[in-house]
């Protein structure tokens, strides 16, 4: 597999054209569209689309991290769509939901409510630059037509809320744009689209769809059979564990505890001591997943930075870094943006579209001998013991 390595977002958009392999594994892929639709447009699945970028342009996969962001090469965030063409080359398509602000948006209308969906896109993608060290974005857009698929490049933009202009106000939705892209969104699903086009600079590649693509899986099967190993799953409690950064017993961000350590009575605290709770659950269920309380391990931030960490306090409940403060100043001053002393609050967390952090065990152990994992945000979907990873 040939690898491409870009330095920049320049360099991928001189050079995204000459991958020849992800564009035969993309009509490969596509070939197989009987399998799910009879339609003559071929079908990819978004997934499918996210890890044949991530694999042939030797990308990190960042789709299950709940950001606003599916892949990086380098310090570029992309987010990576696939969708139906339509006649004039163009699709309006899902890039947020905000479910979870519906209450901060009721009433809203007009410039009002525009600026405000403004202003939470902006802070998801702020947010993601934070966390991963994003300095430059890009859409890499799957575009599909009957017989053919349609590759292409757009920017990746913040929406500039001081040149928004409503178009149209109603009952089910707004649209508005803001000289650079065009926006709608739906008031009952609380989801923003944007309207995608197709750029000057495109490849099409020629879609043949199979007409029986069984057929031709189950001898592909059976000549190969020997050498096909089984796919291995990703296991909850070995793999990895969901730690939810609120209170599982009340469900509610805890003031003087976890993310708001540093407002703990008793001794003077550092204004970045925090630490990730553990709920008793996880080593009740998952006693092995990580070390013996106070015993370091290496833990590798979404923006590649690693930090010595343990599992401290009474029962374990506690997952901190060493210094302490590490964490903290990752967490609540560059990735949340708060100003010192000051909580952190369920708005957040909606805000930014996440409420807890999966640890990954690397199942390896670094120079020193201790065990690696690695952390990035997501959400809980009401549920940390139901999360499933996708």
């Amino acid at each position: 597999m040939p690898e491409h390595h870009f330095r920049n977002l320049k360099d991928f958009l001189t050079g995204w054209k000459d991958n020849q392999k992800y564009f035969d594994m993309l009509q490969l892929m596509a070939q197989l569209s009987r399998l799910f639709s009879e339609n003559d447009v071929p079908y990819l699945d978004y997934r499918l689309a996210e890890n044949l970028f991530c694999r042939y342009y030797s990308a990190i996969n960042d789709a299950r991290s709940c950001t606003a962001y599916d892949a990086r090469i380098e310090s570029v965030g992309i987010g990576i769509k696939t969708f139906i063409l339509n006649k004039n080359n163009a699709s309006t398509e899902k890039i947020a939901e905000f479910n979870k602000l519906k209450t901060e948006l009721a009433g809203l209308k007009g410039k009002d409510l525009a600026r405000r969906l403004g202003d939470f896109r902006n802070d998801r993608m702020s947010f993601a630059n934070n966390a991963f060290d994003v300095k430059e974005t890009q859409y890499h857009i799957v575009g599909r037509r009957e017989g053919l698929l349609r590759v292409f490049n757009c920017p990746y933009e913040e929406i500039d809320v001081e040149r928004i202009h409503v178009e149209k106000d109603d009952a089910t939705s707004i649209l508005f744009e803001d000289e650079r892209n065009s926006y709608a969104f739906n008031k009952s699903k609380s989801v923003l689209m944007k309207s995608f086009e197709v750029s000057g600079d495109y490849k099409d590649i020629a879609v043949d769809i199979v007409d029986e693509p069984l057929v031709l899986l189950e001898e592909f099967f059976q000549q190969y059979n020997s050498r096909i190993e089984e796919t291995k799953k990703f296991i909850k409690g070995i793999d990895y564990v969901v730690l939810p950064l609120y209170s599982v017993r009340t469900g509610r961000v805890p003031d003087k505890s976890g993310l708001n350590q540093w407002n703990a009575s008793g001794r003077k605290r550092d204004e970045d001591e925090v630490y990730i709770p553990i709920p008793i659950a996880i080593h009740r269920n998952y006693p092995q997943f990580f070390p013996d309380r106070d015993t370091p391990f290496s833990l590798q931030l979404p923006d590649g930075k690693v930090l010595s960490a343990k599992v401290c306090s009474d029962n374990g409940k506690a997952l901190m870094s060493n210094p302490n403060k590490e964490l903290g100043r990752w967490l609540l001053r560059k990735v949340l943006k708060k100003e010192p002393r000051t909580l952190v609050s369920w708005e957040d967390f909606n805000r930014y579209g996440f409420d807890s952090v999966c640890v990954e065990n690397l199942h390896r152990t670094n120079s020193n001998g201790e065990r690696e994992y690695k952390i990035y945000f997501t959400a809980s979907a009401g549920g940390y013991s139901d999360f499933i990873r996708v």
